[in-house]
């Protein structure tokens, strides 16, 4: 990592040059300072992106026979090129704008076949009031659910409205951004891979359950992980790093009591 530039993808949910991307741009000008970096906006306002038609097919046969023809499978492996992945979005409604929505839904075949074990990743979103909580807390969730590594959120304040932020909503501003960045690049510049946590554990063991037990009905689903050898008995994880036996213990029980309830459900519709 030290001997090259390090590689940034920022997947942008506004359509504007804005409050968000200027917030981003804070992010990249904290990075260059001590590290050379390789900086690419993913605009979704200009990426191809239809709405998804929910028709199963990449749960079914696998995202390449998708009857869409867009830009998604580019933003894919964009996001597999990066070292690090920025998800920044405004707060639309208390929840991500309409573009990030149909950037996740697009992708959501990834929620069932998890991929992203190497990259890091930040959250960042800006508000004019309330609503940045909910709405990091979402991206955290489809973030580690892909895999992702998520090291640093920011939630910024940015009233359209207001006029001139007070001083100390752009010192706040500043704080936050600072921290951000500078957790973000010592996650990327870190050669280990992190412990995963509860969430990631459980993640796992529950994604398991369904992917075995519905083999017949999602085959590539099954085959995917059965490829990745996460059917193995005694598995812990997605990737080969240390478990918490106590998460480990917890997910298990869960992925029993899934299977159990998936088992009795197919039982009566057959």
């Amino acid at each position: 990592m030290e001997d090259r530039p390090i590689k940034v993808l920022v997947i942008m949910g506004s359509a504007r040059k804005a409050n968000t991307y200027r917030a981003a741009e804070r992010v990249r000008e904290i990075l260059k300072e001590t590290a050379p970096v390789e900086w690419e906006y993913a605009m979704l306002g200009d990426v191809g992106l239809e709405q998804c038609r929910g028709c199963y097919t990449c749960f079914d046969r696998g995202e390449e026979f998708c009857p869409i023809k867009d830009d998604s499978a580019l933003l894919e492996r964009k996001m597999h090129d990066a070292d690090g992945v920025i998800f920044a979005t405004p707060v639309y409604g208390f929840q991500v704008s309409g573009l990030m929505k149909v950037f996740i839904d697009r992708h959501s075949y990834i929620f069932h076949r998890p991929r992203f074990f190497r990259q890091k990743a930040l959250l960042l979103t800006t508000v004019g009031v309330m609503g940045d909580k909910d709405v990091l807390d979402y991206l955290n969730a489809v973030a580690r659910i892909w895999g992702f590594e998520v090291v640093a959120r920011a939630g910024i304040f940015s009233h359209a409205k207001m006029g001139p932020l007070p001083a100390y909503r752009l010192r706040e501003n500043e704080e936050k951004l600072q921290a951000a960045a500078k957790a973000f690049l010592a996650a990327l510049r870190r050669e280990t891979p992190r412990r995963p946590g509860f969430f990631d554990v459980m993640a796992f063991h529950i994604g398991r359950a369904p992917c075995d037990e519905l083999g017949d009905r999602s085959p590539a689903d099954h085959a995917y992980w059965d490829g990745k050898g996460w059917f193995e008995k005694g598995r812990r994880y997605y990737v080969d790093v240390p478990v918490n036996p106590v998460y480990h213990a917890l997910g298990t029980v869960a992925e029993w009591y899934l299977r159990r309830r998936l088992r009795r459900d197919l039982r009566e519709v057959r």
